[in-house]
């Protein structure tokens, strides 16, 4: 039987993805994701719970989250779990475990997730410059990493 290594989360941004490049050019991309279980106790009181999730995004994908996602959107994200070690600055062992993500769907629509601005919806679509059909359309497209993969003409796509 084959091993298996599969993450995959629904959950809010905790703050804007942050793009890098290593040195031989390769984008890179890190945020966070929260996610929320609610259940009731055996008194039958209800209780909510947090999980924070640290995903890394590699390729165009992660050049795609950049430029799309912001603190508060919801995404679901599909990856599998790698831990990393180091030893700190200050000489003791660190790890994290971490989502590498494959495939990253974005569920809200930019214009529901405008939290920066206070405004409501309809006065921040509003006031919003007009995006081009290929803007519109590449929001409600999953992205799929793959470095051999042939780009995507979003015009292409049947819905």
């Amino acid at each position: 039987m084959q091993n298996v290594n599969l993450a995959i989360i629904m959950g809010n941004l905790t703050r804007d993805p942050e793009l890098r490049y290593t040195p031989n050019g390769q984008p890179v991309a890190s945020f966070g994701v929260a996610t929320n279980r609610s259940w009731k106790d055996a008194s039958g009181e209800k209780k909510d719970e947090v999980e924070f999730h640290e995903v890394v995004v590699w390729g165009k994908l992660a050049e795609l989250c950049s430029q799309y996602l912001t603190k508060g959107r919801k995404v679901h994200v599909m990856g599998r779990l790698q831990t990393r070690s180091w030893e700190g600055q200050d000489g003791a062992k660190r790890q994290k475990t971490e989502i590498v993500a494959q495939d990253i769907a974005f569920v809200d629509s930019r214009r529901d997730a405008d939290f920066s601005t206070g405004e409501p919806q309809e006065a921040a679509a509003k006031d919003a410059p007009k995006k081009s059909k290929k803007d519109k359309n590449a929001e409600s497209v999953s992205a799929k990493a793959s470095t051999d993969e042939e780009e995507i003409n979003i015009d292409d796509i049947p819905f």
